[in-house]
């Protein structure tokens, strides 16, 4: 029998930058808000609710990640999701919440 040979942590690795660059509620909301178009930094900001250099500061990371992508117009920034996988992921995260409240409930009865 031939031994499987050891899998290639750089996949891994990979795989975490992108989830570390979605974990933060923020970014997530930012995200979700994209999907439904584009967004200029200005409405991004209105929506999270911060100032705008902490918002600058999270598209950037969604940025380095391949997440989203940018277009200026004037002083204007426009960003946009770049991925058309969320909507799969988002069920996804939606359906584990889902089982946890499901167990959850289980154990309080």
């Amino acid at each position: 029998m031939k031994a499987k040979p050891p899998p290639d942590r750089r996949r891994y690795q990979a795989r975490a930058r992108i989830a570390k660059a979605m974990a933060h509620p923020s970014r997530l909301l930012m995200l979700e808000a994209m999907e439904a178009g584009e967004r200029c930094v200005c409405e991004l900001t209105e929506l999270v609710g911060a100032d705008q250099s902490t918002v600058s500061k999270h598209l950037a990371v969604l940025k380095q990640a391949g997440l989203v992508e940018d277009r200026k117009e004037g002083v204007m920034v426009f960003y946009r999701v770049k991925v058309c996988c969320l909507k799969g992921f988002w069920d996804c995260i939606e359906g584990v919440l889902a089982e946890n409240l499901k167990a959850q409930r289980a154990a309080l009865r």
